[in-house]
């Protein structure tokens, strides 16, 4: 059985079924609208288990103070965790919206039906998921296998060869732990002979060119995890910074800093990071160039730093 979707329209209760109100005006053009109080209990839209929540409309219209309070409750509620949500003001409180109060949006009030059904149906589309045989969407990220392209908050993201295979391989397994092993058996092939650096160099490559979109996170001794998207992450830049850092707090607490331990096991040095970009033409030639070269290389390196050569990382960048 499908399961029923509707917009929830949360806001001062006598105002929630005005004629111009966002209800009416999103019933008008055919959508499931369900209605709640500031005040209610957000268990209340959900009047049969088959039910699930396309967008949240907050009308705080003079009141954008009370909107972020509300959201807060309404993210209490675990069916409604990961549902995008858009605040609706009067045109003179536009700047007493926070960027930190977690909306994906803002809508203007008097509504224009036509852009208030764009922007939920764009908000949807952005908190959305999915995966076909051809397309792929985790968060912002859209991989379109049969064009081989990547595009972040719907810009093109140039990816090598591998880098390709590799992200699609991580968005398939999204929240399982995948180690450095079965990613080398399953991107580079059985017959590959490199090291487990190989796939620590193209993490690393991915997470500059897609920033928090990629919410990948090590796990010391055990490989990788695709966590679900950070909030407001749309892009390379990082999306919404503040977000970012309080995550990445939180899983510094659970997972012993997930991120950083990618430095500890495979990036540590940093100073590499010139050596590496300049090893990627080879992942991109399509003439054949031998990738075992570059995996030696970085193998070599990394060999060096282990065994505590004289050569520091100062004294390598001023070789250079």
């Amino acid at each position: 059985m499908a399961r029923r979707s509707f917009i929830a329209i949360v806001g001062h209760g006598p105002d929630l079924e005005r004629d111009e109100g966002a209800a009416s005006v999103l019933r008008s053009l055919g959508a499931d609208v369900r209605t709640l109080d500031l005040w209610d209990d957000p268990p209340r839209l959900f009047v049969d288990d088959e039910s699930k929540a396309r967008a949240i409309v907050v009308e705080a219209l003079d009141r954008p103070d009370l909107a972020a309070a509300a959201l807060r409750a309404l993210r209490r509620e675990p069916r409604l965790e990961e549902v995008g949500a858009l605040v609706a003001v009067s045109v003179a409180q536009i700047a007493r919206i926070e960027p930190s109060s977690g909306f994906d949006d803002f809508l203007l009030v008097p509504y224009v039906p036509a852009e208030l059904y764009a922007r939920v149906r764009l908000v949807e589309w952005r908190r959305s998921e999915f995966a076909t045989e051809e397309r792929v969407k985790v968060g912002a990220i859209v991989i379109d296998r049969a064009a081989h392209d990547v595009s972040v908050g719907g810009m093109h993201v140039p990816l090598t060869a591998k880098e390709f295979a590799l992200l699609s391989y991580v968005c398939e397994r999204r929240g399982k732990v995948v180690s450095r092993t079965e990613l080398l058996r399953r991107v580079w092939g059985s017959q590959y002979e490199g090291g487990a650096r190989t796939v620590d160099i193209h993490v690393r490559r991915l997470r500059a060119k897609l920033g928090a979109a990629l919410p990948l996170v090590t796990l010391r001794g055990a490989g990788y995890r695709l966590e679900s998207p950070l909030p407001g992450s749309g892009g390379p830049e990082g999306g919404d910074a503040a977000r970012a850092t309080q995550r990445g707090g939180a899983g510094a607490d659970a997972h012993g800093d997930e991120r950083g331990e990618s430095r500890d096991e495979g990036d540590e040095d940093e100073d590499e990071d010139g050596d590496d970009e300049g090893d990627e033409d080879g992942d991109d030639d399509e003439d054949g160039d031998d990738e075992r070269e570059e995996t030696a290389r970085a193998e070599r390196r990394s060999g060096t730093s282990a065994t505590g050569a004289a050569t520091t990382g100062r004294e390598r960048r001023i070789t250079r």
